[in-house]
């Protein structure tokens, strides 16, 4: 019997809904059947799957109702032993020679909410053209039947392997530890309870690492496992009174990063990216294009011009960073939201390694994160970036998006004529303090206001001023 369901889409990373509600079990297999056919039509039928999951609601159930889906349909299915960051899936699915990966997250969303996020065989986000490729194999439910999870496994069909602790062990090859311990360097991970818990920790040493929401607990105690700077004021007085260096807080699948320095204020990703682009390239030596998306900041294309780094501006979504890293040399490519990637990994956002990374900067130069940062001021300038997300109707957002596209948009913000107006994903306006952009969310009736200027209080009014023309205050 056909029955029909909800249409399914994917947004900028994989596809999302609130469990019980969109994501159940029915259209989970949906999904998964087809994930599993387009698999099988592209790599032909003798093909493998590696699955993992975070520490959301019923994770390993959804999981391992996934893996039997796939290994039903004659998949090699490869199941973690326990949750895993995403990037640990991305690296997994590359090292382990699979055809795809799959991660039931829903990354940052709140905690009603579970995903499905595919992953390519070249080790980061499934591009735009194999996502529709799945899209257009979603059909209306039929009933299948599946044997257990231990039936499939007892007969070989799936294999259960421990992801995160491979991760593990490659991350630490990878990066400068003995660095890090050796310059007394000492953090706070914010895991937001997600499947990064515990990672640093192993790392780093329990003595180097205080630990904050480093537990499972999926309903994330109410706050969206988003490391953004309205959801780690706890962070600072942990750092001031462990007097640690700096605090690396990820979302819930870990792939994305948020820091704060050593005076617990925070370092955003725009920062972040630059941070990386000087150390890779000032202290390392390497080269390549610096990728960016719509909504990053323009100090990174006044690095490129200073550093003779050609820049690279995409649409907004990581599946858009990742194509540029198989499209040729890159260097750092990363996004407002707090995914970046770097020469030397995978094409994939990774926010243990990133931060590890960063703080393999100050050891090596001796520097704390703010004087870094500092540094960053006295060489481009100061870019001070601000965001909104307003949460509105499906139809209200619709009707905001018509007027915009249609009306030309915004004159003028806060005051100052616009000059320049970019359309490459959402409406950016150009005034002489700054820019701002508005773009609707790809999974949930939001839109996002970001704006960037030359001081702190610009962006805000910039921002607040867009809020108030848009009716959404």
């Amino acid at each position: 019997m056909t029955h029909m369901r909800s249409i399914i889409k994917f947004g900028t990373d994989g596809w999302r809904a609130i469990i019980g509600d969109g994501f159940t079990k029915d259209n989970l297999e949906r999904v998964s059947r087809a994930t599993g056919e387009w698999i099988k039509d592209t790599y032909g039928a003798d093909s493998s799957v590696l699955i993992g999951y975070d520490t959301r609601f019923r994770g390993r159930d959804f999981t391992e109702h996934a893996a039997c889906v796939l290994a039903s349909m004659g998949l090699k299915v490869v199941v973690s032993d326990t949750h895993a960051p995403t990037p640990a899936v991305s690296w997994a699915t590359l090292k382990g020679g699979h055809q795809a990966g799959v991660v039931i997250t829903a990354s940052h969303n709140p905690p009603e909410y579970n995903g499905f996020k595919i992953k390519a065989d070249f080790g980061g986000p499934a591009l735009p053209d194999m996502i529709e490729a799945v899209e257009r194999r979603i059909e209306s439910f039929e009933e299948y039947g599946y044997e257990s999870f231990d039936w499939y496994v007892n007969k070989g069909m799936i294999e259960v392997q421990p992801i995160r602790q491979a991760y593990i062990d490659h991350v630490r090859a990878l990066v400068d530890i003995e660095a890090i311990k050796e310059a007394g360097i000492k953090v706070v991970h914010d895991a937001m309870f997600g499947a990064g818990q515990g990672i640093l920790t192993e790392l780093l040493g329990e003595d180097r690492v205080i630990e904050h929401r480093n537990s499972i607990n999926p309903g994330f105690e109410g706050t969206p496992p988003e490391p953004i700077e309205r959801n780690l004021n706890a962070l600072r007085d942990m750092i001031t009174s462990n007097r640690c260096d700096a605090a690396i807080a990820n979302d819930g699948d870990a792939d994305r990063i948020g820091m704060t320095d050593e005076h617990g204020d925070f370092v955003d990703s725009h920062h972040l990216l630059a941070l990386l682009v000087d150390y890779l390239h000032n202290d390392k030596g390497q080269t390549g294009r610096i990728v960016k998306t719509f909504s990053t900041t323009d100090m990174l294309d006044k690095m490129g011009a200073a550093l003779e780094l050609p820049v690279t501006t995409t649409k907004i979504g990581f599946k858009y960073i990742g194509g540029e890293f198989l499209a040729g040399d890159v260097l750092v490519g990363g996004e407002e939201s707090g995914g970046m990637a770097v020469k030397g990994h995978i094409p994939e956002r990774d926010g243990i390694y990133i931060g590890l990374v960063i703080l393999e900067m100050m050891a090596k130069r001796g520097k704390e994160l703010s004087r870094l940062v500092k540094d960053l001021h006295s060489q481009y300038g100061v870019h001070a970036s601000s965001r909104q997300d307003k949460h509105t109707s499906p139809e209200r957002k619709d009707a905001i998006l018509i007027h915009l596209a249609e009306q030309d948009g915004l004159s003028q913000v806060a005051g100052k004529p616009v000059t320049r107006t970019e359309t490459v994903d959402g409406f950016k306006y150009h005034t002489a303090d700054g820019w701002l952009l508005i773009r609707p969310s790809g999974t949930e009736p939001v839109l996002r206001i970001y704006s960037e200027a030359g001081s702190t209080e610009m962006s805000e009014t910039m921002v607040d001023d867009a809020v108030r023309q848009l009716g959404l205050d």
